[in-house]
């Protein structure tokens, strides 16, 4: 059994007990959280399909913990001319365990 959900802007497929990031969540580790954003489940024999979500179903999971991504560098250069500026930035991350599906 899978789902398809949508956290933040992303879409993620996953199975009991796989552990995902996300982008931050509110919530403290060990807190479970509630994913009511689901596009499909599938089991072995059938598959729903939500219009763009199921109403019934959700995902539980488990904060395991919050975390930042790698450091993401943005650089703009321009020639002949004594302009240019360099950033960077890291996201903020937390990690879930996806304890069950509910359809």
């Amino acid at each position: 059994m899978y789902a398809i959900i949508e956290v933040g802007a992303r879409q993620y497929t996953v199975k009991k007990e796989d552990a995902i990031e996300v982008e931050k969540q509110v919530g403290l580790p060990g807190e479970e959280v509630d994913l009511d954003k689901v596009l499909l489940i599938s089991n072995e024999d059938e598959v729903q399909v939500g219009q763009p979500y199921l109403k019934t179903a959700k995902v539980k999971a488990v904060i395991l913990k919050h975390l930042k991504a790698a450091k993401v560098i943005s650089f703009k250069y321009r020639r002949r001319k004594a302009s240019h500026w360099k950033k960077g930035h890291r996201q903020n991350l937390t990690k879930l365990q996806i304890k069950e599906i509910i359809s």
